[in-house]
């Protein structure tokens, strides 16, 4: 499965990672400078969950800020509902 989120579509993106060296000026040196560019990944934190869709329970790869901002509707634990008296078991 693919490093996607399902609701966001959030996925893993490209940057760079800069290596700098030297003394700020504003510190008494003479300047930073770059020394190399490497390319590097930025992964989206996704995490699987189990959330209703259509009214089933299924298991998505969500990242934590479509949690957060409330666009995944988690499904209850079948051991709250049985405590509570929802279910009934036996």
């Amino acid at each position: 499965m693919p490093r996607v989120c399902a609701i966001t579509g959030a996925k893993v993106r490209s940057g760079n990672r800069i290596s700098r060296r030297g003394k700020a000026k504003h510190l008494g040196g003479v300047g930073i400078k770059t020394t190399s560019v490497t390319k590097r990944t930025f992964a989206p934190n996704l995490q699987n969950v189990r959330a209703n869709v259509d009214g089933t329970p299924t298991r998505l790869k969500v990242s934590v800020r479509a949690i957060r901002d409330g666009k995944v509707v988690k499904s209850p634990r079948r051991v709250f509902l049985r405590k509570h008296g929802a279910i009934k078991v036996g």
